[in-house]
């Protein structure tokens, strides 16, 4: 990765770290910043991203269609957006520990498109994801963004799975 040349000189590469509310994502980081440091290190780029899921604001969009008052779906935003926050701030602080100063970027949608889509909007060359180690039937019903975005991003995804 960042140890590609080209020219005689190495060539900077993005590596981008989903990250959400589980554990699952944060241990994907920690992984990544023991297992591969050195890939990553300059002139490469670390960016830490969180989906903000639409789910709570499709709730609060039909229930406005009825009597919910837009305060709720505001403060319902900005909840999200503070959760986003804590998220990636935690996340920047497990990079700093590691001596990694790491690009924070936050987007509202449907996790695994967003996540897809963050990839060719950023130029992204490695996508890292933890893997929440749902059942095949929850999967089926729930859907499993890991698996989305392998078979989505265009990129290589790399799946990092918690031990038990």
């Amino acid at each position: 990765m960042a140890g590609e040349t080209l020219g005689g000189t190495k060539t900077e590469k993005k590596v981008m770290v989903a990250i959400d509310e589980s554990e699952c994502s944060h241990y994907a980081l920690e992984w990544l910043l023991k297992n591969l440091f050195e890939s990553i290190s300059a002139p490469s780029q670390l960016i830490i991203f969180n989906a903000q899921p639409l789910n709570n604001f499709g709730s609060i969009y039909a229930a406005s269609l009825g009597s919910a008052p837009p305060e709720l779906i505001q403060s319902t935003q900005e909840y999200q957006k503070k959760v986003s926050f804590a998220l990636l701030e935690r996340a920047k602080e497990i990079c700093a520990k590691a001596g990694v100063t790491a690009e924070t970027i936050t987007e509202v949608g449907d996790p695994k498109e967003v996540i897809c889509g963050a990839v060719e909007k950023y130029n992204i060359n490695l996508l890292i994801l933890g893997n929440h180690g749902r059942g095949v039937l929850k999967r089926a019903f729930v859907g499993s963004v890991s698996n989305y975005c392998v078979h989505n991003a265009k990129c290589p995804v790399l799946v990092v799975k918690k031990p038990m």
